[in-house]
């Protein structure tokens, strides 16, 4: 089956791990400027899914595309990168001696050398697109901070921004509010919220409340495969889902 317009289109997609199946027939798809939240037990595959998408394991069988003509299978860690599609860790990995300006000027250099990055003239459309990202993510006043003085709601919204100065079409986003305050959790609904549209994301997370507050569509994983998809309500309500996941 083609992937018919889908931004990202995985089908039957299985990964084993010396007899374990991490994906067992996986198929999924994600449609332009689409935010998917992926929900599911630990164990699910999230993780697995998130590092075939990202080249960093070869499934045994099936298919990801990118597009209707980028076959993700066929391609390196640094070319899926250039390709457009950006990864977030639950952990934050910024440059903690760096201030926020330069990891935004460190993320727009890609592949250049680090000491190069630092002594290279940003040219206005560059610095235009750092005073843009400064301000989807709320950081603004503290362009001048160092990374290590941020809060940990405010480092995740830097790794955001280090993401959107490669422009990536599709992001993949593990966990973005672990560990937030409330506040901090809101501020994050309204950033990913906002990209959507420009870009087509897929959110992993444990916190049900912060995807009922972003989700239109919920994809739930089980042992592997698709469980159950559709609005919160409907996942929520799922007799399958309650019982070996929700819990109640």
């Amino acid at each position: 089956m083609k992937p018919g317009g889908k931004r990202l289109y995985l089908e039957d997609v299985t990964v084993s791990f010396d007899g374990f199946k991490a994906l067992n027939n996986l198929s999924l798809f994600v449609d332009p400027g689409e935010l998917l939240c992926i929900i599911g037990p630990n164990g699910a595959g999230k993780t697995t899914m998130m590092d075939v998408i990202t080249g960093k394991t070869r499934p045994d069988a099936g298919i990801a595309f990118f597009g209707d003509n980028i076959d993700l299978l066929t391609m390196s860690e640094p070319e899926i990168v250039a390709a457009g599609i950006g990864r977030k860790f639950q952990k934050p990995t910024v440059f903690e001696q760096l201030t926020v300006l330069e990891n935004l000027e460190l993320a727009l250099a890609g592949t250049r050398s680090f000491l190069k990055t630092l002594r290279a003239r940003i040219s206005p459309q560059q610095h235009g697109r750092i005073e843009e990202v400064l301000g989807i993510i709320g950081l603004t006043e503290q362009r001048h901070s160092l990374g290590r003085v941020l809060s940990h709601g405010q480092k995740q919204w830097l790794e955001i921004g280090m993401l959107l100065m490669q422009d990536p079409e599709l992001l993949l986003v593990d966990e973005p509010v672990a560990g937030m305050t409330p506040h901090e959790c809101e501020r994050t609904a309204e950033l990913l919220l906002s990209l959507a549209g420009t870009h087509s994301l897929i959110v992993v997370e444990h916190d049900m409340a912060f995807v009922r507050s972003i989700a239109r569509r919920v994809t739930v994983l089980h042992e592997g495969s698709v469980l159950a998809e559709g609005n919160m309500d409907a996942v929520q309500n799922n007799p399958r889902v309650v019982e070996v996941y929700l819990g109640e």
